[in-house]
């Protein structure tokens, strides 16, 4: 974080989020749906105290970083972390492809 706090993300399975936390204080979440293989993320929001400041961008790596290290695929819904895959290509192969028959 720019202010040099620390931000903790967590993986609240019971809520199915992701938590960004800066000082314990819940700054930002990610909502998604699971299914085998892949994680399809739904909806990215950023508490207005905390906007600007690199939350969602932090929330999106990590999730796209913890798809990856377990060989899942992820289904970007979120318009938000759809736009953060375009800036980071790299995240590309990650993105789900619909089967065709």
């Amino acid at each position: 974080m720019a202010d040099g706090q620390q931000l903790d993300i967590s993986d609240n399975t019971a809520e199915s989020r992701y938590e960004a936390r800066i000082g314990g204080v819940l700054a930002g979440v990610t909502q998604y749906l699971r299914a085998p293989g892949v994680i399809a993320v739904t909806h990215t929001e950023v508490e207005p105290a905390y906007e600007g400041r690199g939350v969602g961008s932090a929330l999106s790596h990590h999730i796209l970083e913890t798809a990856q290290e377990a060989g899942d695929k992820v289904a970007p819904i979120c318009p938000f972390f759809a736009n953060y895959i375009r800036r980071h290509p790299d995240y590309q192969p990650l993105v789900y492809e619909k089967q065709t028959e």
